[in-house]
């Protein structure tokens, strides 16, 4: 009776740690999931950011196309004043990041009748000459956590991801004071004073975390601002990447 009383002790112990390891890969499977969802929903309006309408006819009256014909691009809204605004610390109604450009009807296979194929953040389409995205971290005084909304054309904010405990956004900009291009970091402050058409590209911190208590035995991480910071006990997952302005750093 004692041997078999060590054996179902043993095994209930291993089941506690197999069922608590793998809560952990899965939570941090789901927050895998949900930073990748996020980049691409962020990356796709930043990619798009000042990009304006190539006219293949312009003077045309009618569809066809012709090689030989010259081209032009149309510029229907501010690009210098409406492409790229980022804020360090967005007061109500400012966004740390809003990205726009130029949206136009196309062609629609089977229909006579031009489209808005164009979305914002939100997945929305608009008839409006700009199509805006505008992304902002609320997290309430001492919460471990808080959201990332996006306002699109609408201006109507919605939660694109939860359990965001960090959201940070730095801009690369050409500096050309040394005769040589190069690329360096920039918070808004500092982008805003060298003027937002130098920048060239956007590089979003995303810092998630997990629901479940865990027993992280003092582990630490790098958070957004690079500084060691203890676990605990939640699982934290940091992500970070890079998205090029079509632009590429002009929005006269």
């Amino acid at each position: 009776m004692t041997i078999g009383l060590f054996t179902v002790a043993a095994a209930l112990g291993s089941l506690v740690v197999l069922r608590s390891i793998t809560s952990t890969v899965s939570e941090a499977s789901q927050l895998q999931l949900q930073a990748g969802h996020t980049l691409r929903t962020i990356g796709q309006q930043i990619r798009q950011g000042g990009s304006i309408k190539l006219n293949l006819g312009p003077g045309k009256t009618d569809a066809t196309i012709n090689v030989a014909d010259g081209v032009a691009f149309e510029k229907v809204f501010a690009r210098a004043s409406q492409t790229l605004v980022g804020n360090d610390s967005p007061a109500a109604g400012q966004y740390h990041l809003q990205i726009g450009y130029q949206n136009y009807a196309d062609p629609v296979t089977g229909s006579g009748t031009p489209a808005f194929l164009f979305r914002d953040c939100l997945g929305q389409a608009s008839s409006t000459d700009r199509i805006s995205s505008g992304f902002v971290f609320e997290k309430a005084a001492g919460a471990l956590s808080g959201s990332l909304k996006c306002a699109g054309n609408d201006q109507a904010l919605q939660t694109i991801a939860g359990n965001v405990a960090d959201f940070r956004v730095r801009y690369l900009l050409q500096d050309l004071s040394t005769g040589t291009p190069q690329m360096r970091y920039a918070n808004a402050q500092a982008a805003q004073a060298a003027g937002w058409s130098q920048v060239h590209g956007v590089e979003i911190c995303l810092e998630l975390i997990g629901n479940q208590s865990t027993d992280t035995a003092g582990a630490t991480y790098l958070n957004c601002n690079g500084d060691s910071v203890n676990m605990g006990n939640r699982l934290h997952m940091v992500f970070r990447n890079s998205f090029q302005i079509r632009s590429q750093g002009f929005f006269g």
